[in-house]
């Protein structure tokens, strides 16, 4: 079974070694999903480069845990690769997802090999903002909210044209933890990386959907302009969660991204 107990919590994982000589990318997921949001980008992927997607804890089929701010789910982090020895990575970090990539740069810079940023910020939201969803969760559940968040993860025509899509991610968001939704909810509130991605020295892709409720374009804007070098793109037709909406749009982005690393970044030892 594909589970691995990192520091006492147990994640859910799915890692494929790849046959090329690129380095492993690892795929973190936003608030209120699992790691099935990217199955359409790793499937395209295939075996070209080594991939490990996980369920955060709190998430899916990962033990709640207990989160108390953004370096909880950093310290996952750091496990998981050493406990697969990927040495150097790419790590591609969707809304919190992105937080936890900027939070692990700042600790281990050493250990990346490149970001993609998608659908983030150095800061997102603002504490009340955060506060009242905590509050309305709270006392009415995940599904008080769901609609409304539905609406900013995907563009009108994916509610108009993908209902069966849409049903699922529904029901994959109201069907997480609670405690785990919440604990997040407060990790992303009190996350703020906006001096620390000023030091960010590896090549960086933001990444955004043209129609993101959530992260608007113009705020990820905001954060590739603070990471020296970055690359900004826009995906046209897609909300907050591009792998879903996407996915081949964002294929392209990562594939071509990797391929432009330096040829001894991208070569294994």
């Amino acid at each position: 079974m594909p589970f691995v107990s990192i520091g006492g919590v147990t994640l859910h994982h799915r890692y494929r070694s790849g046959t090329g000589n690129a380095r492993p990318i690892i795929f973190m997921n936003s608030l209120g999903t699992d790691f099935r949001i990217w199955d359409g980008v790793v499937s395209s992927l295939g075996d070209e480069m080594p991939t490990l997607v996980y369920d955060k804890r709190g998430h899916g089929l990962s033990d709640i845990g207990g989160v108390n701010s953004i370096f909880d789910h950093v310290d996952d982090l750091c496990g998981l690769i050493d406990h697969f020895d990927l040495g150097r990575v790419v790590l591609c970090g969707l809304s919190v997802g992105g937080l936890i990539a900027q939070g692990f740069y700042a600790r281990r810079p050493e250990g990346v090999e490149a970001l993609i940023l998608c659908d983030t910020a150095h800061k997102i939201g603002t504490t009340e903002s955060w506060n009242t969803r905590i509050a309305t969760v709270e006392s009415k559940g995940i599904q008080e909210i769901a609609d409304g968040v539905l609406k900013m993860w995907f563009t009108p025509a994916f509610h108009a044209e993908r209902s069966a899509d849409l049903d699922g991610c529904w029901n994959m968001l109201t069907r997480q933890a609670l405690a785990g939704y919440i604990g997040t909810c407060a990790a992303v509130r009190d996350a703020d990386f906006t001096e620390a991605v000023h030091r960010i020295a590896v090549p960086t892709l933001c990444v955004v959907g043209d129609q993101d409720g959530s992260t608007p374009p113009a705020l990820v804007r905001s954060l590739a302009d603070l990471i020296p070098g970055a690359r900004f793109e826009v995906i046209r037709d897609a909300g907050h969660i591009p792998c879903v909406e996407q996915p081949e749009a964002l294929t392209t982005l990562i594939r071509d991204f990797v391929a432009s690393l330096p040829e001894e970044r991208q070569a294994h030892g």
